[in-house]
C-alpha cells in the first residue's frame, strides 16, 4: 500500500499546478448594453448644450461675413465687414475708452475688495455682519442700481454727492455731464455695485493663510503692513492672477453702465466696445458689422487670456 501511494503521488503534484491555474476571463466589450445607454440618455443633453451654446457662435461667425438687416435675404460679403469696422473712426475712441475704463477699473476697483477683506479678517468680531454688507450692492439689480446713482450724480448743487462735496468746500462738480469726470463717474458706481464679490472671495481665500506665519512675523517685529506684503499677499496671489484676468475681460465687454448712465456721451468720452456693437446693430441696422466687431473683440480677449496666462502661470502656481 505504501509502495502504492508513494508510486501515486508524482502523478498528483504533477498534475497540481495544472489544475491550480485559473481559468481566462472573457474581456467585455467596452461598449456593452449599460454603455449605450448611457451614451442615449446623455446625447439629448449634449446636442441641446452644443446648440444653445456653441450654436449662437457658430451663427455669429457666418453672419460676420454677410450684409442683412433681418428682414431681406442676406448677401455674403467676405472681408467687407472687418474692413468696415476696422477703418471706422469711431472705433479707435472705443478702444481708448474701453482701456481707460479698464485702468480706472485695476486702480482703484481691485485693491479696495482686497483692503476690505484684510480689514475684515482683522476684525473678528461680527466678521458676518460685515460680509453681508460688503455684499449687500451685489444684491441689487445692475439697472437699479445704475439709475439710482445716476439721480446721485445730480450735476446741480443740491444733488447728493455735490451736496457731500458741498459740506468740505468742494464742487458742484458736472459728473456725467463732463467728458473728464464721466468715465470715473462710471468706475466708481461699478466698484460700489461689484466690490462685493471680491471681499467674499478673498475672506475665503484668507482663511487658508497659516497663523503660524503672522505669529512668527509678530515675534520678528513685522507691523501689519509688512505683514501684508510680504504674507498675506504673497499666499493669495494665485486668487489675485485670476480675479485680474476676469476683472480684464469683464471691463473689456463693459455696455450696462455707459448704456444707461450717458449713452457713450459727453462728446463720445464713454463710448466702449461694446456700445459701439450695439450702435451697429440697433442704431444703423447693420448686424453684420456689429458681429464682426463682436468676433474680433473675442478673439482679441482669446489672445490675451492665452499669453496672460503663459506669463502668470508659475506665479500662480508658487
Amino acid at each position: 500500500m505504501t509502495v502504492l501511494m508513494d508510486a501515486e503521488l508524482p502523478e498528483a503534484t504533477a498534475e497540481a499546478p495544472a489544475s491550480a491555474t485559473p481559468p481566462r476571463r472573457r474581456r467585455r466589450n467596452r461598449f456593452g448594453r449599460e454603455q449605450l445607454w448611457a451614451v442615449a440618455i446623455a446625447l439629448p443633453v449634449v446636442l441641446t448644450f452644443l446648440y444653445f451654446s456653441w450654436g449662437p457662435i457658430v451663427s455669429g461667425l457666418v453672419l460676420s461675413f454677410q450684409h442683412t438687416n433681418f428682414v431681406q435675404a442676406p448677401e455674403w460679403v467676405g472681408w467687407d465687414n472687418f474692413a468696415y469696422v476696422l477703418t471706422d473712426p469711431l472705433l479707435s475712441k472705443a478702444i481708448v475708452n474701453t482701456l481707460w475704463y479698464g485702468l480706472l477699473c485695476l486702480l482703484i476697483g481691485f485693491p479696495l475688495p482686497i483692503i476690505l477683506a484684510v480689514a475684515m479678517s482683522e476684525l473678528r468680531a461680527r466678521g458676518g455682519v460685515y460680509s453681508v454688507l460688503a455684499y449687500l450692492p451685489v444684491i441689487f439689480p445692475p439697472v437699479v442700481s445704475i439709475l439710482l446713482w445716476k439721480v446721485f450724480f445730480d450735476p446741480a448743487p443740491t444733488g447728493l454727492f455735490n451736496t457731500v462735496l458741498g459740506w468740505f468746500g468742494w464742487g458742484p462738480l458736472a459728473w456725467l455731464n463732463s467728458a473728464t469726470t464721466a468715465m470715473p463717474s462710471l468706475v466708481l458706481e461699478a466698484t460700489w455695485a461689484g466690490a462685493g464679490t471680491n471681499v467674499i472671495i478673498f475672506l475665503a481665500a484668507l482663511t487658508a493663510v497659516r497663523n503660524d506665519l503672522y505669529e512668527a512675523a509678530e515675534l520678528d517685529g513685522a507691523g501689519i503692513w509688512r505683514r501684508i506684503w510680504h504674507i498675506t499677499l504673497p499666499q493669495i496671489r494665485g486668487i489675485i492672477v485670476v480675479l485680474i484676468l476676469l476683472q480684464i475681460i469683464g471691463t473689456a465687454q463693459v455696455f450696462s453702465g455707459p448704456f444707461l448712465f450717458t449713452n457713450g456721451g459727453p462728446d463720445n468720452a464713454t463710448l466702449t466696445v461694446l456700445l459701439l456693437i450695439y450702435n451697429y446693430a440697433f442704431v444703423s441696422g447693420d448686424y453684420g458689422a456689429a458681429t464682426a466687431l463682436s468676433v474680433l473683440l473675442a478673439v482679441v480677449l482669446a489672445l490675451f487670456a492665452a499669453v496672460y496666462n503663459l506669463a502668470t502661470r508659475k506665479l500662480g502656481q508658487d
